[in-house]
């Protein structure tokens, strides 16, 4: 049980999102519907199962966890679970514990964060104008993320900012977002839109930017350098030599990042998806519950990652929305 975790294409698993929670404190419009039923608190998983589901991991090889939601730090008692994870990173196992959150709570959370050992953290932020702000979050306040934000930087966590690129509603913003986090010392990362979701009440297709464009116009202004970096994720990043902050870009529609993915992902009732744009998963909370060791539960985790598959089929060419997942994104925790 100690060999590496390898899936059927040969990518070693080695990065682990767990999201803690299916609740949030927003309800950004291509994340989840204004009236969300969230599930029952007694399906989830207690913060013991996710500390012993996330140490099997560990134990099984994984070497990055990101923390997600919904918005994780919205879950009572969270801090319990960093500092329980936290020993994975004192004893090496564990080479990064970071979180993606939508800012809110980090003025109250920022400096425990710190002191369980996150270094960097990623921000999702579409815009800095506070009433478009409040449309595509619904019920967020922008000065409470930026105050959130401003603590991190206190206590000397590094932030990268996570853009959703959305047609027609930031596109306008593309400087004004780029300029701000080269004042403030923020990396900044433009995603596509995917489709999953309610469909029916927002229109993937129509907020469609493509990623290429947005390349293309920061070419116009910037001299643009691509860059070899790799953080483990799926975002390819470029240089502006202008400011000298690094550009991501993260495009599973014009580019899928499919050949290197090395994560699965955890959702807060135990299943793990093998692929973010696939249905099929694998209950782990079953062989969790049911012995208190671990080998059923590395057994069916072994044999979830021979499920992995070798991408998703997320596609916008044809003028509708490919590949479409009816789960909303904070089901599987991003």
């Amino acid at each position: 049980m100690n060999t590496p975790l390898i899936d059927p294409f040969a990518r070693a698993i080695t990065y682990l999102r767990v999201s803690v929670t299916d609740r949030c404190d927003f309800r950004c419009v291509y994340c989840m519907s204004e009236n969300m039923n969230f599930l029952p608190k007694a399906e989830l998983l207690t913060l013991e199962e996710l500390d012993r589901m996330c140490s099997t991991f560990i134990g099984l090889g994984v070497q990055k966890l990101r923390i997600t939601g919904g918005e994780p730090l919205v879950r009572k008692g969270i801090m319990t679970f960093f500092d329980g994870m936290a020993r994975h990173l004192t004893s090496g196992a564990l080479q990064e514990l970071t979180l993606t959150t939508n800012g809110s709570q980090l003025r109250k959370f920022a400096a425990d964060l710190a002191a369980c050992g996150v270094k960097r953290i990623n921000v999702s932020l579409d815009t800095l104008d506070d009433a478009k702000f409040a449309k595509i979050t619904r019920w967020g306040r922008l000065s409470q993320v930026l105050d959130g934000i401003a603590a991190a930087k206190e206590v000397g966590i590094h932030v990268k900012i996570n853009a959703v690129a959305l047609k027609g509603f930031n596109e306008d913003e593309l400087f004004t977002l780029t300029d701000w986090c080269a004042r403030e010392g923020h990396d900044l990362t433009f995603i596509e839109v995917m489709p999953m979701g309610d469909l029916g009440n927002e229109d993937r297709l129509d907020q469609y930017w493509s990623l290429k464009e947005l390349r293309a116009r920061l070419r116009d202004r910037f001299t643009v350098t691509d860059l070899p970096d790799r953080t483990g994720g799926p975002a390819r990043y470029v240089r502006l030599k202008e400011t000298g902050q690094r550009i991501g870009f993260i495009t599973p529609l014009t580019h899928n990042f499919c050949e290197s993915c090395n994560r699965v992902r955890l959702t807060c009732t135990g299943e793990l998806y093998m692929c973010l744009g696939q249905e099929d998963m694998a209950d782990l909370r079953a062989p969790l519950r049911a012995s208190p060791e671990n080998h059923l539960l590395e057994t069916a985790i072994r044999t979830a990652i021979s499920r992995k598959p070798k991408g998703h089929d997320f596609d916008y060419s044809r003028q509708k929305a490919g590949g479409q997942m009816t789960r909303h994104m904070s089901h599987t925790g991003g």
